[in-house]
């Protein structure tokens, strides 16, 4: 029979992930959309915790559907679980005969955890040479903050992003997902896809990926630190605007909010003689983004005004006509009835173990050559330990002892 990832792009690579919860699993999801056998390792529930689930704790994050999160299943497919305490000796001995097989380790641990197992990167590459080691954490391997406890929302706040989602004077806000995780962890897809390349053409040797949530972050702050550098500017919170480019806004209408983007030189021409306002349009200081920016309150309280006498909808189709960009505020009902969305397979339907469908996002990105795909649903805690250990060379009789011993569940 053939292999499930025998025809996707990355057939053949084999990740061990050792994290939880949001960024080292969301670069394993990545991953395995486009082929990559994705064995996660998952605590087994504690007996001295009785009615503490054991398990990668997002099982239980959110809303709950039959036991589990719908979020887990979205972010555990194409996974295989296999719960062993890597807190007995016995339980390492296991995670390091699984990454001896390896091509790839995703852990998020806090640093030295790792190194506490005996697993530190000098020891595993005595192990295993090729492998590549991705190590997400808060503030990063190295520096006087490595040991200090961090999640996406401090990395979101050290890496400058909190400061400016927010309206000016108010209390910054969180942007309403877990955006400094997942920008982490797409660092960290790129960061093991390239180590993987290297390690093909410069002879088969691993390295060691050293994410922090806060660099991740800071990564995709365009220009806030050059603005510091060269004027002393530090940026502040500005609400739905876009500082220094205008205009670029959220503006009311009868029946909501609709963000228009018209900051090029002829979109704003075209915008302004859309709302009627010619004489804008036809300004000569108006021509150039700089001149826009000076006189940015009067452009916005000019499509403002305009907005707010008219319906999402007749905004659309009055600016779409014009060839200007702008879009409603979507929510979950808007992104599930848009056919857009539809027409893109970005939303699909995904049979879970628990014997329910529930509609998903799709893959990105879309590679002209080969498309991603959901192979497996997220598993149960501890699905396939006994598959992949027989596949490891272990007896069933050796399955059975450590399962008596509590290394595996």
């Amino acid at each position: 029979m053939d292999s499930p990832f025998s025809s996707s792009a990355l057939h053949g690579v084999r990740v061990i992930e050792m994290g939880q919860l949001i960024a080292g699993p969301f670069c394993g999801k990545t991953l395995g959309e486009f082929g990559a056998e994705i064995i996660k390792i998952e605590a087994p529930a504690d007996p001295e915790r009785p009615g503490v689930p054991g398990g990668d704790p997002l099982r239980n994050w959110r809303l709950i559907k039959e036991g589990t999160s719908v979020w887990w299943q979205v972010q555990s497919r194409n996974k295989r679980s296999v719960a062993l305490d890597l807190r007995q000796a016995e339980g390492q001995d296991i995670a390091r005969r699984l990454i001896a097989e390896a091509d790839v380790l995703i852990e998020n641990f806090r640093p030295g955890t790792l190194e506490g197992w005996g697993m530190s990167p000098d020891e595993l590459h005595a192990l295993n040479p090729g492998l590549v080691i991705l190590r997400i954490s808060g503030y990063g391997q190295t520096g006087p903050y490595r040991d200090l406890p961090g999640f996406g929302v401090i990395g979101e706040a050290m890496g400058g992003l909190r400061h400016l989602t927010a309206e000016p004077g108010r209390v910054p806000v969180r942007v309403g997902v877990s955006i400094g995780d997942t920008l982490a962890a797409l660092h960290g897809a790129i960061g093991v896809l390239t180590a993987l390349y290297h390690r093909k053409v410069n002879g088969g040797q691993g390295q060691v990926i050293d994410v922090a949530l806060h660099e991740a972050v800071f990564n995709v702050m365009e220009s806030l630190i050059p603005e510091y550098s060269a004027f002393g500017a530090v940026r502040e919170a500005a609400g739905s605007a876009l500082p220094g480019i205008a205009p670029s806004n959220a503006y009311p209408c009868t029946d909501g909010w609709v963000l228009v983007a018209g900051n090029g030189d002829s979109i704003f021409k075209r915008l302004m003689t859309a709302i009627g306002r010619q004489d804008l349009a036809d300004a000569p200081d108006l021509g150039s983004n700089a001149g826009r920016v000076a006189r940015v309150a009067e452009i916005d309280a000019a499509i403002g005004t305009w907005t707010a006498a008219r319906s999402v909808q007749q905004v659309m189709e009055t600016l779409g006509g014009a060839r200007v960009p702008a879009g409603k505020v979507y929510t979950a009902r808007d992104i599930a009835e848009d056919p857009h969305y539809q027409a893109r397979d970005m939303l699909l339907t995904q049979q879970t173990r628990d014997g329910y469908s529930v509609q998903v996002p799709g893959i990105v990105p879309k590679l002209s050559g080969m498309l991603g795909s959901i192979r497996t649903s997220a598993p149960h805690l501890g699905d396939d330990t006994d598959a992949v250990l027989a596949e490891a060379g272990l007896t069933a009789e050796q399955i059975g002892l450590l399962r008596s011993k509590g290394v595996i569940q």
